[in-house]
């Protein structure tokens, strides 16, 4: 068989010298008269070593991880970009049908406040007499939010005409021994 040195066996296995000589000093690994290790006891502790080919496989299978992962994250971000483009258009709708609903309530608010040709109001039933020869009309003021409003008429609060006077105040003990009164 093939006989090797200490540090060709640590790279063929990707250890350090250091590990190498701790197998031997353990006794896990023996070394010949030359100070060689033969490759069937460093296969019999060790195991069969990873070679280019290996290496060349795991790199390709972590490539493929890394695709695929790749890809769930494209496919979640493309999921996700339509969960937006269809809020952004129920928002829209929303904001249509608000807007539709609000013309709707201002037509409304038109027709309410539009004068009406068949009913007649109190204000309408006014006799037309000549509001300067009118005894009745009073000269309306106007309110220039400068000068306070005359009272025409004192308001006064009712008071009772018999108040009764409130009960002299008793301790504690009194309520218990004396008399009511």
């Amino acid at each position: 068989m093939k006989k090797l040195s200490v540090s060709e066996l640590a790279k063929l296995y990707g250890y350090s010298r250091q590990a190498i000589y701790a197998h031997i000093n353990k006794g896990n690994l023996s070394k010949g008269a030359d100070g060689l290790i033969d490759f069937s006891e460093a296969l019999r502790v060790f195991g069969e070593p990873q070679s280019k080919a290996n290496t060349v496989n795991q790199s390709q299978s972590i490539n493929s991880q890394n695709l695929t992962e790749v890809d769930i994250l494209k496919r979640q971000v493309d999921m996700l970009e339509k969960q937006l483009n269809q809020s952004l258009l129920r928002e829209n709708q929303s904001i249509e049908r608000e807007s539709f609903y609000q013309e709707q309530i201002e037509a409304m608010q038109r027709l309410l406040e539009a004068p009406k040709t068949n009913m007649t109001t109190f204000t309408d039933q006014k006799s037309n007499q000549d509001i300067a020869t009118d005894p009745r009309s009073e000269p309306e003021l106007k309110d220039d939010g400068l000068t306070t409003p005359e009272q025409t008429e004192n308001k006064r609060i009712p008071v009772p005409d018999q108040v009764e006077p409130e009960p002299a105040k008793r301790g504690f003990l009194s309520r218990f021994f004396l008399p009511n009164g």
